[in-house]
């Protein structure tokens, strides 16, 4: 549709936008903050305003700024009222050192009534700082020493108090305490929040200020959009502008039926491996540990096997056996690296534990199911997983996933395959224009490897990692030959090739998004 100039197809809203330009000069470019002066228009409605004239071409973005402004989570107000842990450890171990009393960490979480996190936090950079000793007992002492991090602490938090500040306009050594102290994933108590404000600054484009001349000419009077009453009782309706009805305008859209976004790349993914020779591998949501994590070489004494990790099943608990020689071999390597020539973790394997069920929280289970299942070799396969982590949701996690999982056996697969295999998955996959390799530590595979991947928006993310298995997963499962394996995050693949920027958007019942978003084909 070609931009109109005619005030008989613009919204008074739009024209009261137009006429600060006519005001201020049809060349000037305007921020929304001198839009919202000029015209008088609550946020609300000069920022749709905006939208239906960028929409119409008649307004053009001509700047778009990204402030970082900081300000006070509750937990930093009530750092800001009672102190923050920093100040309030250091004076109550000063005040004890001065009356010959000694304070130990466990002291100071009951009197301050502090989380443990934040008291080993403290009193691990009041150390750091020269300001704290730890002596014998577990004890602190003062050394008389300022904290500069204390110090600058107090300052922050008095000045953001009733206010909000951009980032830079702190001193450049109170930004880092600032990052280091704010919300981010995985850290949701911290005192400062980072938000970035984004000021955009607007100006005619040519059928903009055609329009304006038009509306400059034609003249402006205020449209009435109903026939009331008072209006005809004292004959005003004479003297008013009354909006028009354009027949000529399309009926409202009808969405026809269409693929879910993510169900279509999730399709997408499977056609493009199947064509590529692999084999499709199948398990069970519920898993033991013995598949899930023992079969992988990670001991029992592991921290992702923690209740904080990983769901477990309430009702059954544990599963009836686990196939032999499978069980065997992989405690014999847990505990002495049984024929692998590996020293193994040096442990004594509890079977018992093996057979603990739980929600898959990782697709390597499914290969190493598939390893014991006598596979070919060569061979390749993969699995579309859905995984269960203990995790918060945020933009870029979710507590379920989707994984795509995948090996390949032979005598001639090295490392130099595997990244192969994973830059084709990144570009291919995942749309991804720009791809790094980083090193990475898993128990089961080594080498390792983690993929990242450019997202438009959200900048650098990891996909997930990969390896070569370790010959203590491999000998115990009855596989000789060397074999990589991969588990990438699909639905972080899906956000970059789908143009996503909140992992929760795949899952939305907004209908309007769906049909929007952007699909593969």
């Amino acid at each position: 549709m070609e931009p109109t100039s005619s005030s008989d197809n613009l919204h008074p809203l739009e024209i009261k936008v137009l006429e600060a330009f006519r005001t201020e000069g049809a060349e000037s470019s305007l921020s929304i903050a001198q839009l919202a002066e000029a015209t008088g228009l609550e946020s609300a409605q000069l920022s749709m305003a905006i939208e239906w004239l960028v929409a119409k071409q008649l307004l053009v973005t001509v700047s778009e700024t990204v402030t970082p402004l900081v300000s006070l989570t509750p937990i930093g107000k009530a750092y800001a009222e009672q102190g923050s842990p920093l100040e309030r450890i250091l004076s109550a171990v000063r005040e004890a050192s001065a009356t010959g009393r000694r304070l130990t960490i466990a002291d100071l979480q009951v009197r301050e009534e502090l989380d443990p996190s934040e008291v080993s936090r403290a009193v691990g950079r009041l150390k750091k700082e020269g300001a704290l000793l730890v002596i014998q007992g577990g004890c602190l002492e003062s050394t008389g020493r300022p904290s500069p991090s204390a110090e600058a602490m107090r300052s922050l938090l008095r000045e953001l108090y009733e206010a909000t500040r951009p980032l830079d306009s702190f001193p450049e050594d109170h930004r880092p305490l600032i990052r280091e102290y704010a919300v981010k994933r995985g850290s949701s108590r911290e005192p400062f929040r980072i938000e970035e404000h984004v000021t955009r600054s607007y100006a005619l484009s040519p059928g903009g200020a055609a329009a304006v001349t038009s509306l400059a000419n034609q003249g402006y009077r205020e449209e009435v959009a109903q026939l009331s009453p008072d209006l005809l009782k004292d004959g005003a309706w004479r003297t008013k502008r009354f909006r028009k009805y354009t027949i000529s305008l399309r009926p409202p859209r009808i969405a026809i039926g269409r693929k879910h976004p993510y169900r279509e790349f999730l399709d997408v993914v499977k056609f493009k491996l199947v064509g590529m020779g692999f084999q499709e591998m199948r398990g069970s949501l519920v898993e033991t540990e013995f598949w899930n994590m023992d079969a992988l070489f990670m001991p029992q004494f592991h921290p992702a096997r923690d209740i904080h990790d990983v769901y477990f099943v309430k009702d059954p608990t544990h599963a009836s056996s686990i196939a032999e020689p499978f069980l065997s071999r992989v405690a014999q390597t847990h505990e002495r690296g049984g024929q692998t020539g590996s020293t193994g973790w040096g442990y004594r394997f509890d079977g018992e534990r093996a057979r603990r069920l739980v929600l898959r929280s990782q697709g390597t289970a499914v290969s190493a199911r598939t390893l014991a299942a006598t596979p070919s070799v060569p061979g390749k396969y993969f699995s579309i997983a859905r995984c269960f982590r203990y995790d918060q949701v945020d933009a870029t996690h979710a507590t379920d996933f989707f994984q795509i999982e995948g090996i390949v056996l032979g005598d001639d697969i090295n490392f130099r395959t595997l990244l192969g295999l994973l830059n084709l998955f990144a570009r291919e996959v995942a749309q991804a224009k720009e791809v790094k390799f980083m090193p990475a530590y898993f128990p089961f595979t080594e080498p390792s490897v983690e993929l990242h991947v450019r997202h438009p928006r959200l900048g650098w993310m990891e996909l997930g990692g990969a390896g070569l298995f370790r010959p203590e997963v491999t000998l115990p499962l009855g596989v000789a030959v060397p074999v990589i394996a991969w588990g990438l995050g699909l639905d972080r693949m899906a956000m970059v090739a789908l143009g996503i920027h909140d992992i929760r958007e795949l899952f939305t019942d907004n209908l309007e998004l769906i049909r929007s978003t952007r699909g593969l084909f």
